[in-house]
């Protein structure tokens, strides 16, 4: 899976199952602050990368992705 295709999903995703608007889905977007994305809502990240990317996510992991270009680059790491 290339870098394009990993963004295209994710930012997909973020749209149809978070209801974000795509116009805020810039490297630079903050998970938490601009995008608002909840403890709750990382519980259903978890879920939708095993589902869509085909590997579970680790809590500790998570801990450090704090930008949409920190979440690409976690994905692109692991595929």
């Amino acid at each position: 899976m290339t870098k394009l295709e990993i963004i295209e999903k994710v930012n997909h995703l973020l749209v149809e199952e978070f209801e974000i608007d795509a116009d805020l889905l810039t490297p630079e977007a903050s998970l938490v602050k601009d995008l608002e994305i909840d403890s709750l809502d990382f519980v259903d990240i978890v879920m939708l990368i095993d589902r869509d990317f085909g590997f579970k996510p680790k809590a500790e992991e998570l801990k450090h992705v704090k930008t949409l270009q920190d979440f690409y680059d976690y994905i692109e790491q692991h595929v």
